[in-house]
């Protein structure tokens, strides 16, 4: 026994083997590399603010040495409508003859210039928890604090950096002013009539009526409903979005970035502990009191938020109207982010529900969240009762009866009326599940049959499948929640009607798979030009697996082998994240820079694909294999300690493909800084011409 004990507890996680520590020196070893990151972190930034200091100081030093700097460096690749600036003042100054022909000459050289040619002791100390546990609490403001000197020295420093450019392009503006123009007018109005050319599409065709004796071209017979295929010639227009609005969405999908990675922060220390159970000894990290801190951080935090942010966007685009009030979505967002946070420090204190899962949070916690869901539905009730459209697309189908679901199982979840005996298991059955699919899954779908068609530049394909999923959804989900509860003590036929509700959602999950597969049809060209598409490709991907094993997982024989294994894990990360997680990350990419104007980096989108994918694949693959021949091992009746001992290098590539999935939120927190940033780029050349416009125009209005 003692062997195997052994046997399953030296796996230690994969970012301590480089070391060759034995158990009783875990700690130090812990503390000591996050001593070694601690110091790398601090000298990099140090590092980091170095170069930036001395790139101030380089350029103040630069300006003030060389007054009289070649400002043509600034003149090159003028647009039209700073040319026009320079052709007005050159008009307004005619009747002044400025001398200097020579100094007009090498002006206007190196003014079009550009134009012509192209420019180049104390180990036993480190070894108690307490010691471990003090040292971590002070390396964590250590780091924040660390981190919040270097964004205040970064702030000082591009606010002198910009002050310095300012006043570079007061100079720049009185320096085009001095300068004779006259002698570069003819290049300049060659220059700018180059530039405005336009096409006028009749190049070719010419602007007569084409001879069609035989009828060929006037007898046309136009198809009834024409695929809407990407044919046109110009990109697609941002659509004029409320900046109000388009706050408020920020704020939701960036709150929700947050709890996405705080949740899976840990959950991968949750996963860490499964190969390393004595990582820590202390009672608000422990396994069960963390692992509700992970799954409703996730669920309530990060999906939820992230759903009713792309909500916010989807029901009033489809209604073609403005969203009914932005200050009802603030106060949804407010009570939603409040609830998450203390239900999350209620449930590290020891204070929870003590009832199912997925409901540990307690009742007032739990209320806040379904008065924000209540605001959001008045919101989204008002604004599709305003719409301008005369049907109602099916995207806010969807949308609003996951809201009218969310609501009604938070009551029916929380009310007490019905929590008596075996009443409260088959109310925790119908809660999990009613959150899984009609709240989670009805809401993600209803914001992929807007996005996906959009990035796709075509229509959906069938408006009546996906009719026929909304309501084979809403007939069969809600009857499957008891199949968790096979051969309990719940009456047989219930057991029985959720296995056939199960089998009933093949129903809807065929005919949005379809759906969904067949608006590519025609379209598979674009996934190698988008890193939006191949998110919506795994989603949907996931979609029919994910859904499809729940059905296998409901018959009898399958819930005897798998239902209390970690099957039942690997299957609902195949679901919450391989299809919730992906779908919504695939809107947010497509919308987000809309709003913003600012693409992320593509690079770091392929690496948050391909870590999330990579990662969920080493994540569930390894635990439904283990969690079968676990289940077949219970059903052969061999002792419990031995399917333990089984699980032990199964468990090891849990946590490998958690923390693959978890470096892939990294990336992706990354990338949503960058779309949500603002650009705080200072443009010299800019700058002088606005300076010069303004001057222009005011001019012009005293006349």
């Amino acid at each position: 026994m003692n062997t195997k004990r052994k046997s399953c507890c030296s796996v230690v996680p994969l970012f301590l083997l480089a070391s060759p520590v034995v158990a009783a020196d875990t700690g130090m070893g812990l503390v000591m590399w996050s001593i070694v990151l601690v110091a790398f972190v601090i000298a990099l930034l140090i590092l980091w603010l170095a170069i930036q200091t001395k790139n101030v100081i380089r350029s103040y030093l630069t300006g003030k040495s060389e007054p009289s700097q070649p400002y043509e460096n600034y003149l090159t690749n003028l647009q039209s409508d700073e040319i026009q600036v320079l052709l007005d003042m050159q008009r307004k100054s005619d009747a002044v003859k400025r001398p200097g022909q020579m100094a007009a000459v090498l002006f206007a050289s190196g003014l079009l210039a550009p134009f012509t040619a192209q420019a180049q002791a104390t180990g036993s100390l480190l070894s108690q928890e307490g010691i471990l546990i003090t040292i971590f609490l002070l390396v964590i403001p250590m780091v924040i604090g660390v981190f919040i000197l270097a964004v205040k020295i970064k702030s000082r420093l591009n606010q002198l950096k910009n002050r310095h450019q300012a006043a570079q392009a007061r100079q720049l503006a009185g320096f085009v002013k001095r300068m004779p123009l006259a002698a570069s007018i003819p290049e300049l109005l060659t220059r700018k009539q180059a530039l405005d050319f336009r096409l006028t599409n009749q190049e070719l065709a010419g602007n007569e009526p084409p001879s069609d004796a035989k009828g060929l071209i006037g007898n046309v017979q136009v198809e009834v409903n024409p695929p809407f295929v990407a044919r046109k010639k110009k990109a697609i227009q941002r659509p004029k979005i409320d900046p109000e609005l388009a706050r408020l969405i920020n704020w939701f999908i960036g709150c929700a970035g947050f709890w996405l990675l705080l949740g899976t922060t840990v959950g991968e220390y949750l996963g860490i502990k499964f190969v390393a159970p004595d990582v820590d000894g202390v009672s608000w990290l422990s396994f069960g009191r963390l692992r509700p801190v992970h799954t409703n951080s996730v669920f309530w935090g990060w999906a939820s938020l992230a759903m009713l942010g792309l909500g916010h966007y989807v029901v009033p685009r489809v209604s073609n109207t403005s969203l009914y009030s932005i200050r009802l979505g603030w106060y949804s967002l407010i009570l939603i982010n409040v609830a998450v946070l203390t239900g999350t420090l209620f449930l590290m204190g020891g204070i929870n529900n003590g009832g199912g899962e997925y409901r540990e949070y307690i009742w007032p916690v739990m209320l806040s969240f379904s008065i924000g869901l209540f605001l959001t539905l008045l919101n989204f009730f008002q604004t599709v009762g305003t719409r301008t459209t005369t049907e109602i697309y099916i995207s806010n189908w969807y949308i609003i009866s996951a809201i009218l679901f969310g609501i009604t199982i938070v009551l029916v979840a929380y009310l007490p009326f019905w929590q008596n005996g075996l009443g409260e298991t088959i109310i925790q059955g119908y809660y999990m599940h009613q959150g899984v699919g009609m709240w989670f899954m009805l809401f993600t779908l209803g914001i992929v049959y807007y996005f996906l068609p959009q990035q796709l530049n075509r229509p959906i394909y069938s408006y009546s499948l996906g009719i026929l999923a909304f309501w084979a959804q809403i007939l069969f989900y809600t009857l499957i929640g008891t199949h968790h509860f096979v051969f309990s003590a719940i009456p047989w036929w219930l057991q029985t009607l959720a296995i056939v509700g199960s089998v009933g959602m093949v129903i809807p999950v065929v005919a949005g798979t379809t759906n969904f597969l067949m608006t590519f049809r025609g379209s598979w060209h674009k996934l190698a030009d988008s890193y939006t598409l191949p998110f919506f490709l795994t989603g949907v991907v996931f979609y029919f697996t994910g859904s499809l094993q729940g059905t296998a997982e409901a018959f009898r024989f399958t819930n005897l082998v798998w239902h209390f294994t970690d099957f039942t894990v690997a299957h609902s990360h195949l679901t919450m994240y391989g299809i919730i997680s992906f779908l919504l990350w695939a809107s947010i990419y497509a919308l987000v820079p809309r709003l913003t104007g600012q693409e992320p980096p593509q690079i770091t989108v392929g690496v948050h694909f391909w870590l999330a994918l990579l990662g969920l694949l080493f994540y569930t693959v390894p635990l439904m294999y283990g969690s079968t021949l676990r289940g077949l091992m219970w059903m052969e009746g061999k002792p419990f300690i031995e399917s333990v001992v089984l699980m032990a290098p199964y468990w090891l590539w849990r946590a490998i493909g958690g923390s693959l999935m978890w470096l892939s939120h990294v990336f992706f927190a990354y990338n949503l800084y960058r779309m949500l940033r603002i650009d705080t780029t200072f443009s010299v050349r800019d700058a002088a011409f606005d300076q010069l416009k303004a001057e222009y125009s005011d001019a012009e209005s005293t006349r």
